[in-house]
């Protein structure tokens, strides 16, 4: 993913910033009568390592704005629906993938949801996600202070942010986590769709580098990347 914008036409640019700026209110508008269980975020997806461009909530994920794309919760379908709206650019509608369970990075169970804006272009430039924290539910009196709002919200974590470097090592690591030389493809398929279910892949660099972790080819991981979306295709349909 390019990061600079540069390249955009003085049109593409102007629609992009205008929707920014709809989408900015919004959240504002969102954060103030949701409850402070519910984390909502914005990316600019052309700035990649610190792509949060406006957050309420953030203590949710322990996120603040500048933090980077790939700092939020694991197992976020939203990575994979950049992905494929980066592949197929046919529409300039906005994707949406609603209600799907995601982890905090410290294990908390959360609900999640995300909408992917695109441009006239079928570029998409910006996602729209919400993280609900359901763990506190459980008690009677902790649900009515969550969805009533009550009470102050918690701090931000200050934890010293991961730069991008960083997380991409952590998620290739995790991944394979035995290294590659008794990998057989079958473990470096489930490898790839790790790494593609954190958001490797829609980062620039991911591809090369999850191929040099992997010992094969750039073309090797797009060939991968395919078969597991034919598999998920297929299952799909059944």
């Amino acid at each position: 993913m390019n990061s600079p914008d540069s390249h955009l036409s003085p049109e593409s640019a102007a629609e992009r910033q205008l929707v920014f700026k709809v989408l900015h209110s919004t959240l504002n508008m969102l954060g103030s009568v949701v409850g402070r269980h519910t984390e909502i975020v914005l990316h600019d997806l052309s700035r990649p390592e610190s792509s949060i461009v406006a957050i309420a909530n953030g203590h949710v994920t322990g996120r603040r704005v500048g933090s980077p794309v790939l700092a939020g919760p694991r197992e976020d379908l939203g990575f994979i629906a950049v992905r494929r709206a980066m592949e197929d650019r046919s529409g300039s509608e906005p994707v949406l993938v609603e209600n799907y369970p995601t982890t905090a990075p410290d294990g908390r169970p959360l609900r999640s949801s995300t909408v992917v804006y695109r441009d006239s272009s079928g570029q998409p430039f910006a996602t729209l996600c919400t993280n609900a924290d359901l763990s506190g539910i459980a008690a009677a009196h902790a649900c009515l202070g969550e969805l009533l709002g009550l009470g102050a919200a918690p701090e931000p974590r200050h934890d010293e942010p991961q730069d991008m470097e960083q997380l991409m090592a952590q998620i290739i690591q995790q991944a394979c986590p035995g290294g590659r030389a008794l990998m057989k493809k079958a473990q470096k398929l489930e490898a790839v769709r790790q790494m593609q279910d954190r958001g490797l892949f829609i980062v620039k660099g991911g591809i090369e580098k999850a191929a040099a972790a992997l010992g094969v080819t750039r073309y090797t991981i797009y060939n991968y990347l395919d078969q597991i979306r034919a598999t998920d295709q297929a299952s799909q349909q059944e």
